[in-house]
């Protein structure tokens, strides 16, 4: 699972993204995965596309739900929010930490009444709505 990256989303702009869980089949090792593009429509295109690539590499898929991410490289802002009408509303939570783990440098984290805003040396804002 080492060989799949954590999170694979467009560099700019605002699109729809699903939160993937991948498992040997059979059970045993799990991880999840992000994927997100201004290219699918709707949230089951970028399903579409992932499960057959995840096969080939011996995997099966599960959708765990989806949302949209506003990715601004310039201010390097990310915010996460929504949900998808077909596969239900991702765990934000789970999506930014994949992204802060890909990142490896999570400096502070600061939650208030529904918004949460995750500071990182790389990314320096990410929000998502819980």
């Amino acid at each position: 699972m080492a060989a799949v990256r954590d999170v694979e989303i467009d560099p700019e702009g605002t699109f729809k993204y699903i939160l993937v869980r991948l498992q040997r089949p059979g059970g045993g090792e799990q991880r999840d995965i992000v994927r997100g593009t201004k290219a699918a429509e709707f949230h089951n295109h970028i399903f579409e596309k992932v499960n057959p690539e995840m096969e080939k590499l011996g995997y099966e898929c599960k959708c765990l739900g989806g949302g949209k991410i506003e990715h601004n490289s310039k201010d390097k802002k990310i915010r996460v929010f929504g949900l998808s009408t077909g596969y239900g509303k991702a765990d934000h939570s789970v999506t930014v930490l994949h992204g802060q783990m890909t990142r490896n440098k999570l400096v502070n984290t600061m939650s208030s009444s529904n918004l949460v805003t995750v500071s990182c040396t790389l990314i320096n804002k990410i929000e998502f709505f819980i």
